[in-house]
């Protein structure tokens, strides 16, 4: 289909005055009228372009499969969903694992091992692995973002799940990948990472298997998450990469890696959105611009 003139102009005029955005609200708006839903197309309007805030949530639980495509169904399974939750929060009330005093992202989590079967017995809990510190830090994240605890719990289970179903065989090469792109944006920042031994020790799992949940604060985060959750985990790449680009002077000034580690797992938080934006430009002038029709 050829590009609309009248549309280019008004985009074009729209981003001039400042509302970039506003043709883009409307044509999700059309998306979410469909019955049933279109769940590729949402999935490449979300690659495309940021989802409104007030939609952001709704299109999140279409995409993880929380709520099904007919839409007419919602609240048929969204009854489904609140009581299964709530039988699963009372099962852990009995048990004594959960008590009103117990942080909302711990309940999650006993939530999240009692539907896998991984509870552990509550005379025998160990101390937390590596994966449940990694599913805690996106709970406290996503909390932030979502205010309906029930709403919370869906959104991170089906989150962490289709995370490490989708993409659990990729995580191992993004380091990988990172280093790749850093040679071709900033070849001289890549040699001083590695003559320092810096670079084997860069944040790859709070940066890659969170999600960058803990790194960036929400109101960022939530626009890489847009990407992530609608089908891609090269994003978290060119965030990575954005950040080492963006701090490129301040790294190339330190010698010792403990003290970059330090840095990068601290990132100053008032320029986030700004590093989020150009690792987006960056991923599509790499990865490409998906398709986008309404």
């Amino acid at each position: 289909m050829a590009d609309d003139p009248q549309r280019n102009f008004r985009s074009a005029y729209y981003e001039k005055v400042g509302f970039r955005g506003v043709e883009e609200k409307k044509s999700l708006e059309i998306l979410l009228k469909d019955n049933p839903l279109d769940v590729e197309k949402l999935s490449t309007f979300s690659q495309r372009f940021p989802l409104p805030s007030m939609y952001r949530i709704h299109v999140w639980k279409v995409l993880l499969g929380i709520l099904p495509p007919h839409s007419d169904s919602h609240a048929l399974v969204g009854g489904y969903r609140r009581e299964q939750y709530e039988n699963i929060l009372e099962a852990l009330e009995a048990m004594r694992f959960i008590n009103s005093s117990t942080p909302n992202t711990e309940v999650y989590l006993r939530m999240f091992q009692l539907e896998g079967q991984i509870l552990p017995r509550r005379s025998e809990i160990p101390p937390m692995e590596e994966e449940d510190e990694d599913f805690l830090s996106i709970s406290r994240a996503m909390e932030e973002i979502v205010v309906n605890p029930m709403d919370c719990y869906w959104l991170i289970k089906c989150f962490h799940n289709q995370f490490n179903t989708k993409f659990g065989d990729s995580l191992p090469h993004l380091p990988k990948s990172l280093q790749h792109y850093l040679n071709q944006e900033e070849p001289r920042l890549l040699n001083h990472l590695k003559i320092t031994g810096a670079l084997a020790q860069l944040p790859y799992n709070p940066w890659f298997n969170r999600c960058f949940a803990g790194t960036l604060p929400e109101s960022s985060l939530q626009r890489v998450w847009d990407k992530v959750i609608s089908g891609s985990c090269k994003i978290l790449v060119f965030v990575g990469l954005e950040i080492l680009l963006s701090y490129k002077i301040i790294l190339m000034g330190m010698n010792r890696p403990e003290v970059m580690v330090k840095f990068l797992c601290n990132i100053p938080q008032e320029n986030t959105d700004a590093i989020v934006t150009k690792a987006i430009d960056l991923w599509h002038k790499y990865c490409g611009t998906p398709m986008h029709s309404v």
